[in-house]
């Protein structure tokens, strides 16, 4: 298994992308801790990956809560030894925030996201960095949107705050390559199975007055393979990204878009 014996911090756990990351890290042999502000919402998953064989185990920890963090992260080292991975899967809710042109959009309502993914990223990824360099090896992994990268109207504050989610794991390679840690980014389009992503088209195809259905058929139809990302194979590519065999990757971004970004 690509990921035994590892440990695993996923923030946010109780949403679809950390759970579905969470998942694949366990299927590879990885303990995964499941954090997130409301421990019941965690309770299925664990329930789901130690059924399925997986170790899993849960607390309440609020990633934007500097305290919080450092404190779990302590806890982790005390009783598992190291952090090897550390992911932040935490979303904000998108209405106000997407579907609103630029010129319209309130400068609290841009800011927000840009405020909230900037803390909670940099929080998080400074607790899992101060383990991994004592220990010399580890990875933290970031996962961002397509918007991060092109020119997409209607996303708001969105976009800055994805960018900005992919500066911060450059920078953090760059200082901490040398202690035999990586940080590396995934970026998807679509991942059509989750409820935010439905929010996030009906949103969209309100400001441009169509059906929603219509408007995810124009992004997908923008990709080579004419579909979006799906959980699954965003899974699938984390687990590896954060596995030794991928030992050559950091301040990277692994492009899952199917070819909406073509690099």
């Amino acid at each position: 298994m690509l990921l035994e014996n590892k440990v695993a911090i996923i923030y946010g756990a109780g949403g679809a992308v950390g759970g579905a990351v969470a998942s694949a890290f366990a299927r590879e042999g990885a303990k995964v801790l499941l954090t997130g502000r409301d421990p019941g919402a965690l309770e299925p998953l664990a329930t789901r990956i130690q059924r399925d064989g997986g170790t899993a185990a849960l607390s309440r920890v609020d990633a934007l809560d500097e305290d919080a963090v450092e404190s779990h992260a302590a806890a982790v080292v005390r009783e598992h030894g190291s952090v090897d991975v550390s992911f932040n899967a935490i979303g904000i809710p998108q209405p106000g925030i997407q579907g609103v042109p630029l010129v319209e959009l309130p400068v609290e309502s841009f800011l927000l996201p840009v405020a909230t993914y900037a803390r909670a990223h940099f929080i998080t990824a400074r607790a899992a960095a101060r383990r991994m360099r004592e220990q010399r090896s580890g990875v933290i992994l970031l996962h961002t949107p397509e918007p991060a990268r092109i020119a997409a109207p209607l996303v708001g504050g969105m976009g800055p705050a994805w960018a900005a989610m992919e500066a911060l794991s450059r920078g953090l390679s760059a200082e901490l390559g040398p202690y035999g840690v990586r940080t590396v980014c995934v970026r998807t389009t679509g991942l059509p199975e989750t409820s935010t992503i439905d929010v996030v088209f009906g949103l969209h195809a309100r400001a441009l007055g169509v059906p929603p259905g219509q408007f995810r058929a124009a992004i997908e139809g923008m990709t080579h393979r004419r579909r979006s990302t799906t959980l699954v194979e965003l899974g699938d590519v984390a687990a590896f990204l954060v596995s030794d065999r991928a030992s050559a990757m950091t301040g990277a971004v692994a492009n899952l878009t199917g070819g909406l970004i073509a690099d």
